[in-house]
This record gives C-alpha cells, sequence and structure tokens, in this order.
C-alpha cells in the first residue's frame, strides 16, 4: 500500500472521532462555532510545539515561507473553518452518517477546483465515478422518490449546509497542497508539520478574534468541557497531519476519495455510537457515493 493510501484512511479514521466528539458538543454545551473552536485552541498551541521537535531533532532550520504560502494558508484555513461549521450545524437535521456524507461531496467537489485554480486534471474514468457520486447525492438529499418534492429535497438546509461543507473543504484541500508545496524541504512530513503549525495557528487567532466580538460567552464554554474539547484537539491534530503529509505526496482530489472511506466509519458511529437509525434511502445514497469512491480508487 501506497504510503499517501494509508494517511488517506488514517486521517478519515481521526476525522470521523472528532466529528463525533463535536457533534455531542453541539448539541449538549456549545454551539457550533464553539465546537468548531475547541479544534483548534486544544491543538494549534500543540502543533507549533511539534513541528518545533521535529525540526530540532532532524538538524533543520526554519525558513520563513512566500507570501503565496501564507496566502493559500489563510485562504484553506479560512475555508476550513467555515465547512467545519457547516457540517456540524448539518448534525441538527439528519443523522451523522447523512451529515457526514453530504460533507463526503468535496472529492467531487475538490477535483473540479483542482482543475480550475492549478491545472489538476483527473482521468475519463474518474469524471464517471464523480457523476455516480452525485447521482447518490441526489438519492441522499431526498430528492427522487414518490410524492417526493424534489425542489424542496435540494434546497433543504441539511443538503446546502453539506453541500457547502463539500465546496469549502474542497478548496481548503486544493489550497492546503498548493501551500505545502511551496515548502523547500525534500521531506514530506517536514512540509506537513510547518504547514498544519501556520495554518493551525492563524485558525486560531481568527476564530479567538471573531468570538471576542461576537460571543464572548462562548470562549469560556469551550474552556469548561476541556476533558471533552481537548480530545477534539488531539483528534484534530492526528487527522489533519495525516491530510497534510498526503497533500504533499498526491493530487488532493484522489486524496479525499481514498479518504472517503469516512462513510464506512460514519455508519458504524451512527449505529453503534448514537443509536441513530440509517433509512434504505440513505443506505441507497451512501453506497452510490461509496461506489463512487472505489471508482476512483481503482481507475485513476
Amino acid at each position: 500500500m501506497e504510503l499517501w493510501i494509508f494517511l488517506s484512511i488514517a486521517a478519515a479514521f481521526f476525522q470521523t472521532l472528532r466529528f463525533m466528539l463535536q457533534k455531542q458538543l453541539s448539541q449538549t454545551k456549545l454551539t457550533a462555532t464553539g465546537a468548531t473552536l475547541a479544534r483548534f485552541l486544544y491543538s494549534a498551541p500543540l502543533v507549533v510545539v511539534l513541528a518545533a521537535f521535529y525540526l530540532q531533532v532532524n538538524d533543520r532550520s526554519f525558513a520563513m515561507p512566500s507570501a503565496a504560502f501564507w496566502l493559500y494558508g489563510a485562504l484553506g484555513g479560512a475555508a476550513q473553518v467555515l465547512a467545519t461549521i457547516c457540517t456540524v450545524k448539518t448534525f441538527a437535521y439528519r443523522n451523522f452518517a447523512v451529515g457526514v456524507t453530504f460533507k463526503k461531496t468535496e472529492v467531487l467537489q475538490t477535483a473540479l477546483i483542482g482543475l480550475i485554480l492549478f491545472g489538476e486534471a483527473v482521468t475519463g474514468m474518474g469524471v464517471i465515478a464523480m457523476v455516480i457520486g452525485f447521482a447518490g447525492v441526489i438519492v441522499l438529499s431526498g430528492a427522487i422518490g414518490k410524492d417526493t418534492n424534489w425542489r424542496a429535497s435540494l434546497t433543504s438546509p441539511a443538503t446546502l449546509l453539506g453541500l457547502s461543507a463539500g465546496a469549502l473543504f474542497g478548496i481548503s484541500a486544493t489550497t492546503y497542497r498548493a501551500a505545502s508545496l511551496m515548502i523547500e524541504a525534500p521531506d514530506p512530513f517536514e512540509r506537513a508539520f510547518i504547514t498544519l503549525a501556520a495554518v493551525t495557528s492563524m485558525q486560531l487567532i481568527g476564530m479567538l478574534i471573531y468570538l471576542l466580538w461576537r460571543d464572548r460567552a462562548e470562549i469560556g464554554r469551550v474552556m469548561s468541557v476541556w476533558k471533552t474539547a481537548g480530545f477534539v484537539g488531539l483528534t484534530s491534530i492526528a487527522g489533519s497531519y495525516c491530510w497534510f503529509t498526503a497533500f504533499t505526496l498526491q493530487n488532493a482530489a484522489y486524496v479525499k476519495a481514498v479518504g472517503q472511506i469516512e462513510l464506512i466509519f460514519s455508519i458504524i458511529a451512527t449505529t453503534l455510537v448514537f443509536r441513530e437509525k440509517i433509512t434504505l434511502r440513505e443506505f441507497i445514497g451512501i453506497g452510490f457515493i461509496s461506489l463512487s469512491v472505489l471508482g476512483l480508487v481503482v481507475w485513476v
């Protein structure tokens, strides 16, 4: 198994754990924004320390990245924050597995964004796989079926939030890849550490400024649930580092395609942890999207 495939699967596993914790936080003590802040508040400082330690152990000096690196990192960081908020909000409308599946349309949107921004094209068979995935989204949204108001289903809050999350995650994936490739280092792990440290620091500062302006009390609430929120931070570090390293090794669309295995993890979480039911239509929609992922892995 190639390293980037292993890293993508590991990233999907840690990401599932993080969203499970954020779902619990958003349904009990925190808003979606607060649950998102928990991710960065308890991860960014540790990432900076780990990055410095890695450079020290490997006797590497830190060279200030270019302005383009910071631009791509800031754009990706902002998109990821908004995408996470959209995903957490989705859980209030649909079950955990469906919320994650809507978000997973990111693989289709990542391919398109990567093509537009950086000219990273996918194969013809890859396009077919993406069409299958889009069909899964249509089924999952409830837009087809007897006595179904397809227009209302496609414009429902859950669908719009999920698709928005997918688009925003697609932007973050492609810009993170662009940023990491601007680090002048042959070691992909070093590039990932530096990029992750820079991005999470910007995200933490940005969210703190926003909440100090809009809802200072939420910061205190995030601090009060440090036991659970701390695990959000740890799973965030593990997942993000795996994503970032994989992005330095492979096209972001392919990385996200393999990461769709998160759908399987989410189904397990939905049924065993949250005790939520998955309907036949939802299983069919998830199946279409899973088939799309398999096609992308096998055909490209």
